[in-house]
């Protein structure tokens, strides 16, 4: 609503942005008082997050607010051609709940939250503007709006509709009390957008759409991105809950479960899962099969009865340390102790103090009943 223009505070030596209300809009008085409420809402709030607001001034018959002047684009022209990766959609999606959690601390529900009234700054921090629909309650912070909202059949007829269709509340749709849960849910829509670059309640016209809100349930996140978590699809289902009660009932919370998932992505936890992957640890695994392995004695083929004891210490030897390689293994022995070694006759074999003998791997054919065990011959 209005016309922005770039200015220069000459009295502080700093660029602003003037926002004017036309002449025309001017004449409306409630055209006008919306203007207002937009700069008294707006000015009530000190946050990183949320455009700053110097002044509202009149020269003559326009209206005017003074403003912090940004560089960079809105969401909506961010997401116009596509989604956001998750990293964008987590970083910003904090910050926009971090700034709904301040203005509804102060009592200040926003009404008509999209990408068109969120600006991504060429650093890439989110800005809310646009504080126009805001709600005031002064007296009663945490109370809901008694004030029901307007309904009419443009889509974005300035001031006649309280907030944009595609992104209304059902309790907005319906021309109920609103408070903080609606910006959760107008929130949700756009967290949606920013991960598939689709709405989620769409129509050509605004009874479909909102017929869509009231009844009908968006698709769920992983058909229109297969690679974004389970969870992220899980936060953007509880936000968009028609029944406010079952959404998230604080901006605190919705912050809260995007930090956890951004936490346990950066640690993580969820790289190169799929979304229907994420969260299957509390299924029931199918049961497995484990194989075994029996180490039977040797056979002394040398005739020779000091190598007796090989046939003992060599199976002793593969119990203390079982591979599960089936290549051979050479192991070697100093003075008396024995260790296989490699030959190719499969006997022991002397060579002064030293004795070599070759081990390998067979399947034991005694067993076939058991096709999970093997022996060693």
């Amino acid at each position: 609503m209005g016309v922005v223009y770039e200015a220069e505070d000459t009295k502080l030596g700093r660029h602003v942005a003037l926002k004017f209300l036309s002449p025309a809009m001017a004449k409306d008085e409630n055209l006008l008082q919306r203007f207002q409420r937009e700069a008294r809402a707006a000015s009530a709030l000190n946050h990183p997050n949320i455009c700053t607001i110097h002044g509202i001034e009149q020269f003559g018959d326009e209206h005017f607010i003074v403003m912090e002047l940004l560089e960079g684009e809105s969401l909506g022209d961010k997401i116009r051609f596509g989604p956001m990766n998750i990293d964008s959609v987590l970083k910003l999606g904090i910050e926009i709940a971090d700034a709904l959690e301040s203005a509804h601390s102060k009592g200040i529900v926003h009404r008509d939250l999209k990408p068109a009234n969120i600006f991504v700054t060429s650093r890439g921090q989110a800005k809310i503007l646009d504080f126009g629909l805001a709600k005031i309650d002064q007296q009663k912070p945490e109370a809901a709006s008694n004030v029901p909202t307007a309904i009419a059949e443009q889509l974005t007829s300035a001031g006649a509709t309280m907030g944009t269709v595609s992104y209304m509340s059902p309790e907005q749709a319906r021309g109920e009390v609103t408070d903080a849960r609606t910006d959760i849910f107008s929130f949700g829509t756009v967290l949606y957008q920013m991960a598939t670059g689709k709405l989620p309640f769409q129509g050509d016209t605004s009874a479909v759409v909102f017929d869509s809100i009231l009844n009908r349930s968006p698709a769920p996140l992983s058909e229109a991105n297969p690679a974004l978590p389970l969870e992220l699809e899980r936060i953007v289902s509880q936000a968009l809950e028609k029944d406010r009660d079952l959404r998230f009932q604080s901006a605190t919370e919705l912050k809260t479960a995007l930090k956890r998932l951004k936490r346990d992505l950066d640690s993580g936890r969820h790289t190169g899962e799929s979304s229907s992957a994420i969260h299957t640890s509390r299924m029931p695994s199918a049961p497995t099969h484990e194989h075994s392995i029996a180490v039977l004695y040797f056979e002394n083929l040398s005739g020779m009865k000091e190598d007796e004891y090989l046939r003992d210490g060599i199976a002793r030897g593969y119990n203390d340390r079982i591979v599960e390689d089936q290549a051979s293994q050479d192991l070697f022995e100093g003075g008396s102790a024995p260790v296989p070694r490699q030959d190719g006759h499969g006997r022991p074999c002397r060579t002064g103090s030293r004795r070599r003998i070759r081990s390998f791997w067979k399947p034991a054919s005694g067993w076939k009943s058991d096709p999970h065990q093997r022996a060693i011959a």
